[in-house]
């Protein structure tokens, strides 16, 4: 892919605001051909689609779709307007999440945490994706997908149980998914595994960043993860600590890990303070 997304025909999940949105003004800014943005706030989202039309001045189109991706239904027929609409997108961008509580997890509510923390982290990207996969495949012309994960999918934490759990599913869905279509052959579709630790989005409000690993700033990510995706990079970890995280997880007993990461880091009381968004 080029050096930017001009011309370029993008989809961005959970894009009424935060980083979502900030993916969006991004591809407007490059002279995208269009912007589809999916969330399920409609306000938010209207708003947002008026404000970055007015910044398009007619030369992206920018449409929204309110879409529950926490709904497989929902997505099936968002998916068949855009397409109708809008042809197959050349990126798309799973960047919708949540996270529910500060508790453990025998705490949690299955209905109101488990369940839809599942649905939108883990299983939302892979209905997305399998919507829209075949006609990338097909046409021949490089694409991208961009799935953001998370640093908790890699690394266990307290407190956060059903959100690493959806993220390590999501994490490992998407590498396999990668390795896949590079051998099927598909080398001109790109998967792009995004593993950040704390982001100061309002999402993990109240949470501490660890020792190495500050909460990182949106404007930041936002930045690398772009880099990557039109490079067409396998795998994005930031900080790097959480690279190290990794590697002191592979060699460490995992008492010593505990002792060494988990409570000298201070990775395990990182949610002890958490209330996220309101």
């Amino acid at each position: 892919m080029a050096r930017t997304v001009r011309g370029a025909n993008l989809l961005i999940t959970g894009a009424a605001g935060g980083m979502g949105r900030m993916y969006a003004e991004r591809a407007v800014a490059e002279g995208a051909a269009s912007v589809v943005l999916w969330d399920r706030a409609a306000a938010a989202l209207a708003r947002t689609a008026d404000e970055l039309g007015q910044q398009a001045k007619g030369r992206t189109r920018v449409r929204s779709y309110v879409v529950d991706v926490a709904e497989p239904g929902a997505i099936a027929k968002a998916a068949h307007k855009v397409r109708r609409d809008h042809g197959t997108p050349d990126v798309l961008i799973n960047n919708a999440g949540i996270v529910r509580g500060n508790a453990y997890f025998w705490e949690t509510d299955s209905g109101d945490d488990v369940r839809p923390t599942m649905l939108v982290n883990a299983l939302a990207p892979m209905y997305v994706a399998r919507e829209f996969l075949p006609a990338m495949i097909a046409r021949g012309r490089p694409a991208r997908i961009v799935n953001i994960g998370s640093a908790a999918g890699t690394l266990a934490n307290p407190r956060m149980a059903v959100y690493a759990a959806s993220k390590a599913a999501l994490n490992g869905w998407s590498d396999s998914l990668r390795l896949e279509l590079a051998q099927a052959g598909h080398r001109h579709v790109t998967v792009t595994t995004v593993t950040p630790s704390y982001i100061a989005t309002g999402m993990f409000q109240g949470a501490r960043g660890p020792i190495l690993a500050p909460v990182l700033e949106p404007e930041y990510v936002v930045e690398r993860v772009w880099r990557a995706m039109l490079a067409g990079r396998p795998l994005l970890e930031l900080p790097a600590s959480v690279r190290l995280s990794r590697s002191l997880r592979a060699i460490l007993p995992t008492r010593a890990f505990d002792r060494v990461v988990g409570d000298g880091f201070g990775v395990y009381r990182s949610m002890e303070r958490f209330t996220g968004r309101d």
